[in-house]
Formats: C-alpha cells, sequence, structure tokens
C-alpha cells in the first residue's frame, strides 16, 4: 500500500511528470557542456554554455512567476513540456563549431522553459495535497529530483557516447512528451485551485511581479524564508567552486572523484526525501533549522576531514550524508513559503526565491574563487 501524499492521484501524477521532466533536463545539462568541450577543446566555451543556462533561468524567473499565478497551471505544465520537446529539435542539425549559435539558443530556450516549471509545480502543491502533508509532499519531490540527478546525469553521458548528440535529443525529446501525457486530461491534477479576484486586464506583468515583491516585503516569514535562501544561495555557490579545489589540491583526486562525490550526494537526497515524508509532525520552521546544523556539521566535517584522513570512501560516507539535510532544509522552506502565500500570489514569491537563489550563488561562486586566489 502506499503511503503519504503519493497515494492521492493528483499529487502522483505531479511527482511522476516532475521526475521524468527533471530526468530530461538532466540530459542536457550533463551533455551539452561535454559535447562542447568535445568540439571545441575550449574550456570558455564551455563555461559559456553553463552562465547561459543560469542567466536565462534568472532572467526568466519574474516572468515564470507571473505565468504561474496567470495561466492555469496544469496547462501550463503541459504546455511547457511539449514547447521543450519540439525546440529541443534544432539540435539535430549542429554538425561544428559553426553551429554553435543553434545551441546557445536552444540552451537559453530550454533554460527558460524549465525556470517556469518550478514555480508552476510549486504553486500546485497546496491544491493537490491537504495543508498537514505539504512537508512530506516536498520531501517526496526531493526524492524526484535526486532521482532524476542519478538516472538523467548518468543516462546524458551514456547517450552521448554510444549515439551523439542525436541521441541525446531524442532521448530529452521523450521524457518531456511523456511528462505532458501524464499531466494531460482536465481531471489530471483534480479541481482547479481557488483563486482571488483576477487581475486587471490593464496591469501588466511588471506591475504582477511588483505586487508579488510586496507580499514578500509585507509578511515576516517570507522576508525570513527569501534571507535564508539568500545565504544558502552564496553557501552553495561557493561550495561548488571549493569543491572542486578541495578534491584536487586536498584529496589529490581528479574528474572521476570529481564525478564520484558529487553523484553520490544524490543518493543522501534520496535518503532524506524519504526521511521528510516521515516527518509529518515536525514543524517546518524546526525542520529548516535542524537540516542547516546538520548540514553546517557535515560541511565542517568534510572540509576538515584530512587532518584525519583524505582516502575517498569516507569522503563518499560524507558526501551521502551531507544530501540528507538539504532536501529537510529544502521542504521545510518549501512548506512554510506556501502556508504564508496566497494562492494568487504563489507562483511570483517562488519565482522571486529561485531569482534570488540564482543571482547570489553565481556571487557565491566569484567570491569562492576570489579567495582561493
Amino acid at each position: 500500500m502506499i503511503a503519504g501524499p503519493l497515494r492521492r492521484p493528483a499529487f502522483a501524477r505531479l511527482w511522476a511528470a516532475g521526475l521524468v521532466s527533471e530526468i530530461g533536463d538532466w540530459l542536457l545539462l550533463v551533455a551539452l557542456p561535454v559535447y562542447v568541450l568535445q568540439l571545441t577543446g575550449s574550456a570558455l566555451v564551455t563555461s559559456t554554455v553553463l552562465m547561459l543556462e543560469l542567466a536565462a533561468a534568472v532572467l526568466a524567473g519574474p516572468l515564470a512567476g507571473v505565468v504561474a499565478d496567470r495561466w492555469d497551471r496544469r496547462r501550463t505544465l503541459v504546455g511547457a513540456s511539449f514547447a521543450q520537446a519540439v525546440l529541443l529539435l534544432p539540435l539535430l542539425a549542429v554538425d561544428g563549431r559553426a553551429d554553435l549559435w543553434i545551441l546557445y539558443a536552444v540552451t537559453a530556450v530550454e533554460a527558460t522553459l524549465a525556470t517556469v516549471n518550478e514555480p508552476v509545480r510549486q504553486a500546485l502543491l497546496p491544491a493537490v495535497v491537504p495543508g498537514d502533508e505539504l512537508v512530506a509532499a516536498t520531501g517526496q519531490l526531493g526524492i524526484a529530483a535526486n532521482l532524476a540527478r542519478l538516472v538523467g546525469g548518468a543516462l546524458g553521458g551514456l547517450l552521448l557516447e554510444t549515439t551523439g548528440l542525436g541521441g541525446v535529443v531524442l532521448g530529452d525529446v521523450i521524457t518531456f512528451l511523456l511528462a505532458a501525457a501524464v499531466l494531460a486530461g482536465r481531471s489530471a491534477l483534480g479541481p482547479a485551485p481557488a483563486r482571488g479576484a483576477p487581475a486587471e486586464p490593464a496591469e501588466r506583468a511588471v506591475g504582477a511581479w511588483l505586487a508579488g515583491l510586496a507580499v514578500v516585503r509585507n509578511e515576516p516569514r517570507l522576508r525570513g524564508t527569501l534571507a535564508v535562501t539568500a545565504l544558502m544561495a552564496l553557501a552553495q555557490g561557493a561550495f561548488v567552486v571549493l569543491f572542486v579545489v578541495f578534491v584536487l589540491r586536498r584529496l589529490d583526486g581528479g574528474g572521476s572523484e570529481v564525478g564520484l562525490l558529487r553523484g553520490v550526494q544524490a543518493i543522501g537526497g534520496v535518503l532524506g526525501g524519504l526521511l521528510v515524508a516521515r516527518l509529518t509532525r515536525v514543524p517546518p520552521r524546526a525542520l529548516v533549522a535542524v537540516g542547516l546544523l546538520a548540514y553546517a556539521a557535515g560541511d565542517a566535517a568534510i572540509w576538515n576531514g584530512p587532518a584525519v584522513s583524505t582516502a575517498l570512501p569516507l569522503y563518499v560516507v560524507l558526501f551521502i550524508a551531507v544530501g540528507l539535510p538539504i532536501v529537510a532544509t529544502s521542504a521545510g522552506l518549501t512548506a512554510v513559503l506556501l502556508t504564508s502565500t496566497p494562492d494568487r500570489f504563489r507562483g511570483r514569491v517562488a519565482a522571486t526565491h529561485a531569482g534570488v537563489f540564482g543571482v547570489l550563488q553565481a556571487a557565491g561562486m566569484l567570491l569562492a574563487g576570489v579567495l582561493v586566489e
């Protein structure tokens, strides 16, 4: 018997669609930088692909939030997944350095559409699960995200090696079409969520976005979640840079060790999601506090570990361990955000948090690079 929110058909569909869609996101995230590096031999050109994905996501964030609150959310998810599938097809024409502009254009469009999916999915949660199951539901979405990372990351590299970029594109198209199919049908996600008063026809997107910012400004709990999100983003950005330096310089590792340790963190994420799904009576804010303390303790153990040992198995265990509190913290923050935001603003508030995270994550990367030097 299926326990928790997954026993609810509407949430199960949302969970399955998110899993399949994020597998498609990871296929591209892993395969495209590798393909560009193989094609050009330039680390600089390869880095521009990663920065383009981040920039497109950050710039599209405000619009994604407005879309999540203005349009039918189920239809938005279906339409975005279908558009992702169709707009991948130009990559089949890439055959050399002269075609890189096609790859850049597709990367920007796909990152923008992926940015639309996340706030819409979050905003839908209160419509498909009751309030006392929000923490468990966000934990199970965390399981899906980490499973997608494990499957999509490995599959992206495998498809690129065995079938080339064309195989990656076709595999990705299939995942997005499957995600759209799972959510198709008027009753796929149950009744439409209750809405506030409709926006005035003359209200423009900028005004709608500013209205969402006003909700964050006027609600103390949302100001708190935004502050925590900002600090976590700085830390995560710094971690991405420091992690590579740490493995290469402190553990005397190489590319394979970097890939292994980044991958096993997803195992901890899956375990963390399973644990959070059972912590239905823990207040979300307590879950955030405990998760952050546990994450800090895990980071301290990792950075200071070489004083004891540089044996790789020790760090495999530590990186799996820090994956657990990441999911717990995220689940608690999401639950606070959703319960503190009126339904008609949930997409914009979620997108605001995502945009702040993206900008400050990039700042954390740059800051860590400067400090290391």
